[in-house]
């Protein structure tokens, strides 16, 4: 088949067995690789899904200004889509996030504007008040330039995208009964579209949230360290409008150790080369594995790729 551009490529992406992790997990873990998407993460999916809402809804008008702020996936994904549908494109992101990622957008064509972190915040970990300046600064540029704001945190292309697409292929994929999915929270669309999704094929599978430990603001636990290194979420935002509560089964709260230390492993032990948030999932699958699903089988997202992250500890 040969399409008719890259945005084409967005989906589609492969359900894997971690055959050697699971064999150590006292249960089968599938990951689902997001990372395979063009543009190296699942937020390709939601660009696309919310620019051609907009086109269609008349939101966005013929060469108006995309403007949103990103911890990088949903910028590179948007950078991508709006090059080929021809949109200029601004990426707002904190300075905390890492270089790759910045370099990654520019080279699409997209403008990249870099916001100082709070004077609290520890350099290479963002924190809700730095996301805060992140928004205050992408809301300024909406207004100074008459941009359409494709704002991933509000806009239920986010949900639908995971609904829709995410999900739904992973029930088709799947050979398994699903009986625990978790996901790392950032907006929240890919928990909740795909816990829909699954749910509605199975009502029995059960879907966690997984957060940082320290801040674990949607479990309503006290917020105590804000400057993990997990990137794209866990900003302490105790409220999501993705996130459905009827779906949620529970949350499982996952260190930055045990989340750079299942990374590690998914790349020694599987060949999956992916980032923090990746880890994250894996951690908190292999946490439920082991004290009430044993035996069961649970699936994750592997969210991007290690290229993103190789500026950091990660891979150090």
């Amino acid at each position: 088949m040969v399409y008719a551009s890259v945005i084409e490529a967005i989906g589609r992406t492969p359900l894997v067995e971690l055959k050697r992790i699971s064999a150590h997990s006292k249960g089968r873990i599938l990951a689902k690789l997001e990372y395979l998407n063009p543009g190296f993460s699942k937020k390709d999916r939601i660009a696309l899904q919310i620019i051609e809402d907009a086109e269609a809804s008349g939101a966005l008008r013929p060469g108006q200004t995309v403007v949103e702020l990103t911890s990088g996936n949903t910028g590179t994904g948007l950078a991508m889509v709006c090059a080929i549908k021809g949109y200029p494109f601004v990426a707002v992101m904190s300075k905390g996030n890492s270089i790759e990622r910045a370099m990654m957008m520019r080279a699409l064509g997209a403008e990249v504007v870099l916001v100082d972190q709070s004077p609290d915040s520890t350099p290479g970990q963002v924190s809700g008040p730095d996301l805060e300046l992140v928004r205050l600064e992408t809301e300024r540029i909406v207004r100074e330039r008459g941009a359409f704001r494709a704002d991933q945190f509000r806009l239920q292309s986010n949900f639908q995208a995971h609904f829709l697409h995410t999900g739904k292929e992973i029930v088709e994929d799947c050979a398994y009964t699903i009986d625990l999915f978790c996901d790392f929270v950032g907006t929240g669309g890919s928990f909740a579209g795909c816990a829909a999704a699954l749910k509605q094929a199975n009502p029995g599978t059960k879907c966690f949230i997984v957060e940082p430990q320290g801040a674990a603001a949607l479990a309503g636990q006290p917020l105590t360290r804000l400057n993990h290194r997990i990137q794209g979420g866990g900003y302490g935002m105790g409220h999501l409008d993705m996130i459905r509560l009827e779906h949620v089964d529970g949350y499982v709260q996952v260190s930055d150790v045990e989340a750079i230390e299942a990374a590690r492993a998914l790349a020694a032990q599987e060949g999956i080369f992916a980032g923090f948030s990746t880890g994250a999932n894996l951690a908190a699958a292999q946490k439920l594995l082991r004290e009430s699903f044993t035996g069961k089988t649970a699936v994750i997202l592997a969210n991007d790729s290690g290229l993103k992250y190789l500026s950091t500890d990660l891979w150090r």
